[in-house]
C-alpha cells in the first residue's frame, strides 16, 4: 500500500464530484423532456451520488482503520524490540563494569604483593 493514500482518495472524491457535477450540467441541456421529469431525473442522480460518495466512504474508513492498526502493531513490535536491545545493552554494560572491577582489584593486589622496581634496587 502506498504512502500517499489519503492524496489518492481526495483526488478520487474530486473527480468524481466534478464527473457528477458536469454529467448533471450535460443532461440538463441535451434533456428532451418536461422540467418536472428533469427534476425528478436529478433527484434520482442525485441520490445514487450519495450512495456512491457514502459507499466510497465507507470503504476509505476502513482502508484507514486497517493502516492505523498496522501502524500500531508496528509501534508495539518495535517498541518490544527496543525494550530487548536496551536489556542486552544494560547487561553487556554490567558485565564489562564487573569485569574492570576484576581487572582494577588483580592489578592493586599484584602492586600490593611485589615491593616497588625502586625500593627494591636500593635495598640491594
Amino acid at each position: 500500500m502506498s504512502r500517499n493514500d489519503g492524496g489518492e482518495i481526495g483526488a478520487f472524491f474530486a473527480g468524481f464530484m466534478i464527473g457528477g457535477l458536469v454529467g448533471a450540467a450535460v443532461a440538463l441541456v441535451l434533456a428532451p423532456q418536461s422540467g418536472e421529469e428533469t427534476r425528478e431525473q436529478i433527484r434520482e442522480r442525485g441520490i445514487e451520488l450519495q450512495d456512491k460518495a457514502e459507499h466510497s466512504l465507507t470503504e476509505a474508513r476502513a482502508k484507514v482503520e486497517a493502516v492505523a492498526a498496522d501502524v500500531k502493531r508496528r509501534a508495539e513490535e518495535l517498541q518490544i524490540q527496543s525494550k530487548i536491545v536496551l536489556e542486552e545493552g544494560q547487561k553487556q554494560l554490567t558485565q564489562a563494569a564487573e569485569a574492570t572491577k576484576k581487572a582494577a582489584e588483580a592489578a592493586v593486589g599484584k602492586a600490593e604483593a611485589e615491593p616497588p622496581a625502586v625500593e627494591a634496587a636500593e635495598a640491594a
